[in-house]
């Protein structure tokens, strides 16, 4: 080995830690981002100036739409960091989300839960 210190391992990645990316910050209040909830980037001519890597990363994968938890899997970054980016491409307005429709659930009738205990009885 060579008199050199070796203290980076190409296979370890990028040594820059999440809270770095996000200055952080955690996500804010009033971007309830889910899991499922969809990220799509607002058609625009031209490229936005002034974003981060990673950022520029996110505009660039949601011009289709992906899931906050498909980004994160992309951009290998942890969810709670995606949400803070994500947060700040809503509020410079080059991205849209829409939450999954949530509608109520309805518990099952008495004879769908009977139907259900018998067939596992049968099992």
């Amino acid at each position: 080995m060579s008199g050199e210190i070796s203290w980076y391992d190409e296979a370890a990645g990028p040594l820059v830690r999440p809270y770095t990316i996000t200055s952080g910050r955690t996500p804010a209040e009033h971007a309830r981002l889910d899991l499922s909830t969809q990220v799509m980037t607002l058609k625009s001519a031209q490229e936005p100036v002034g974003l981060g890597p990673e950022h520029s990363t996110i505009v660039r994968l949601c011009r289709d739409p992906l899931s906050v938890a498909e980004i994160a899997a992309f951009v290998k970054l942890p969810l709670g960091v995606v949400r803070v980016l994500c947060g700040d491409l809503i509020e410079r307005g080059l991205v849209l989300t829409r939450s999954p429709s949530r509608q109520p659930l309805q518990a099952p009738d008495h004879e769908t839960l009977q139907a259900v205990l018998d067939g596992l009885i049968k099992l």
